[in-house]
């Protein structure tokens, strides 16, 4: 399957799910493929036949913007080297979950979530310790019991119970052992945070010199502004006053330009952000829904609520020609 193909089949499926999804992202390069919302949930998907295809720069990408906009990174892909990835298995790449078309079907579609992750050393759950702690108390056995049943040591067992994670022959033992469920998933929309290794947020890049002027003003309205590389806009920004954020673009008025506000627009309103494009002269006040402002303009604003003012003027859902 082309991978135009297998984006077109995860759009898809993510619309039948219930889910907004934004236009493609065909601006290169790339840090994610589309924007998809469900109520709360918000995903930034990067779409692959290969999932080694992810490099360590836009897996750190996806996980900032994923901070910053309060949403999940997620890959979903057919393979790594040369092996299907299992379905119902959550894997990582960079800090990334990754999940197969089928597991994201069966979780986005059918509500059943992955309860296996891939670590290191193999394939593991996640094990309720409280239950399992219930359980062996009820049936009245001793730690060391538990132990020789699973062939562990009772160091192990213990740890069990205090909520480490096991692999997946241990838990094939202990549901024969109670017949009871003592597996819980693995929650893909947090980013699988509880199974993953804790790693803090990315640092941003060095934001471009040429930029100064405009973090200068983004910065006096009230915006934290964190530069991108590979996303379809040039820079996030965060508002320190009110819960809204800001995707910002910078460029002459080109044909690609035109192109990347409209993706910013469609993935703004995914995202329930603002955008806007800086450009030198424009005929143009807003493209799609993007507020187009020429940067001489920009730098004449000293008030904040003006700089605010005129992005809601300006980021409607139409255009207006000169």
């Amino acid at each position: 399957m082309s991978r135009s193909a297998l984006i077109e089949n995860v759009t898809a499926m993510l619309e039948d799910a219930g889910f907004a999804v934004s236009d493609r992202c065909v601006i290169r390069p790339k840090s994610f493929d589309v924007a998809a919302r469900r109520g709360d949930d918000l995903v930034f998907l990067k779409i692959l036949g290969n999932v080694d295809a992810l490099d360590a720069p836009t897996g750190a990408e996806m996980r900032r913007l994923g901070h910053y906009l309060h949403g999940t990174p997620m890959v979903v892909g057919l393979r790594t080297r040369d092996e299907e990835l299992e379905r119902g298995v959550v894997y990582f790449r960079h800090g990334v979950p990754v999940i197969s078309p089928d597991t994201a079907l069966d979780f986005f579609v059918e509500g059943v979530p992955p309860l296996v992750y891939a670590a290191p050393g193999g394939l593991y759950v996640n094990i309720d310790g409280d239950i399992l702690a219930d359980e062996r108390e009820e049936r009245g056995w001793s730690l060391g019991r538990l132990a020789t049943e699973l062939g562990v040591s009772r160091r192990t067992v213990s740890k069990y119970e205090d909520g480490m994670n096991a692999s997946i022959d241990v838990a094939v033992k202990l549901e024969d052992a109670f017949g009871d469920a003592l597996t819980s998933p693995v929650d893909v929309l947090d980013g699988a945070d509880e199974v993953r290794d804790a790693e803090p947020t990315p640092d941003d890049p060095e934001a471009d010199p040429e930029d100064e002027p405009i973090v200068a003003v983004l910065t006096r309205a009230g915006f934290d502004v964190h530069p991108t590389v590979r996303a379809p806009f040039n820079a996030v920004g965060e508002d320190t006053n009110r819960p809204e954020g800001l995707l910002t673009g910078h460029s002459s008025l080109t044909d690609a330009a035109v192109k990347r506000a409209r993706i910013m627009a469609s993935v703004g309103r995914i995202t329930r952000t603002r955008a806007v494009y800086f450009v030198d002269e424009s005929n143009q006040e807003s493209i799609g829904g993007t507020a187009i402002i020429e940067r001489a303009e920009l730098e004449r604003i000293d008030d904040p609520d003006t700089f605010r003012d005129l992005l809601k003027e300006r980021g409607d859902d139409t255009e207006t020609e000169a």
